[in-house]
């Protein structure tokens, strides 16, 4: 096979510029690829800037008030329990009903302690028959001095047995220490009892009390006498209730301090152990500034907001008070006519440029 030999020409000066003329031209191209218009960095598309959502502080007068949790409790409740050991010989009273104070509402076998009254009511007529006598012996010296004060001691020491056997007649019988409402009966007619014995139990219902808390910030306006307002669940109801006292420490634990407050009841709606919302009023505040929760970014030391000013982000520290469930209210940092940025916190950087759109507070 014949051999082709190829000659190969130097490289003329005007071919050398023709090559860099080549390349120029090719890496050009690359640029204007990369850099154009609509394509981002690594030749992805760039979007428009994004939009975030801000207010305009405004301050207004606002009455500040909070809700906590309570638990509705009777306003006087007892276990009905005999004094002494019996056996029941009648049941006076229905389950669930109301009883006056006073009330009967079970009678002990007391057969033996009435016979015995009546005994010492025999001797106490004869007893004051004899003292009298003497008296009248002692008037004509017809009897000694120590005879008459013998049959006077008499007189006494009977008397005293009767009042001591009345004592424990009444002691067989269970009353009722308040008006209010029994519960359920625990005896049957005929059942021997004892002093442990729970026979019911009666619970004051036309007023009650509401136990609640309240954090410790809050502790003192609590005042015996601060009116508070409650309602139900289905918040179908609304009572005043009157605070009468408070626990004597906060709570270590919940930095909470423990109120009672009464209510009337005199339609008995309110059942104890039913839970209700307390409203507490806790001041008024003329130029307040209200921001939605959301907004506050928290820390370990402080609390901050995202505030435009000059259409970039600055991170401005904040004193916060009065917070329900939605705004909170800037005690400082921030003035009316601020612009608060409120959403896409995490995604913006100290000076960085921000497009808001302003929507109500």
């Amino acid at each position: 096979m014949p051999y082709i030999v190829q000659s190969c020409k130097p490289l003329t000066l005007r071919n050398l510029y023709l090559l860099g003329a080549a390349l120029l031209l090719a890496t050009a191209c690359k640029e204007e690829k990369k850099e154009s218009p609509g394509m981002g960095q690594g030749g992805r598309p760039q979007g428009p800037s994004p939009t975030f959502n801000a207010i305009i502080a405004e301050s207004y007068p606002i009455n500040r008030s909070i809700e906590a949790p309570g638990t509705i409790l009777p306003n006087e409740t007892t276990d009905m329990q005999p004094e002494i050991s019996g056996r029941v010989v009648s049941i006076n009273f229905k389950e669930g009903s109301f009883v006056k104070a006073g009330t009967l509402l079970v009678k002990l076998f007391d057969a033996d302690l009435q016979a015995q009254l009546r005994k010492l009511d025999v001797q106490l007529d004869i007893a004051e028959a004899t003292a009298k006598r003497q008296k009248e012996l002692l008037a004509i010296n017809g009897t000694s001095q120590q005879d008459y004060d013998n049959a006077v001691l008499n007189v006494s020491n009977i008397k005293a047995d009767m009042d001591l056997l009345k004592v424990r007649i009444a002691q067989t019988e269970v009353r009722a220490p308040f008006d209010g409402k029994l519960g359920l009966r625990n005896i049957s007619l005929g059942a021997y009892v004892t002093p442990a014995t729970i026979i019911t139990n009666i619970s004051q219902l036309n007023t009650i009390k509401v136990e609640f808390t309240v954090p410790e910030k809050y502790a003192p306006e609590m005042i015996p006498g601060k009116t508070v307002t409650i309602a139900t669940a289905d918040r179908n109801k609304m009572y005043a209730a009157t605070v009468i006292a408070s626990q004597n420490l906060i709570s270590t634990d919940t930095r909470n301090l423990l109120l009672r407050a009464v209510v009337k009841n005199p339609d008995t709606y309110l059942t104890p152990g039913v839970f209700v919302q307390v409203k507490i009023g806790v001041g008024q505040n003329e130029s307040a500034i209200m921001i939605p929760t959301q907004a506050v970014i928290p820390s370990t030391r402080d609390k901050r907001i995202i505030v435009l000013r000059d259409g970039k982000a600055v991170f401005q520290t904040i004193n916060t008070g009065f917070r329900d469930s939605a705004k909170v209210e800037i005690s400082g940092g921030i003035r009316p006519g601020d612009t608060i940025v409120t959403t896409g916190l995490l995604s913006i950087k100290e000076g960085m440029p921000v497009i808001v759109k302003i929507s109500q507070p």
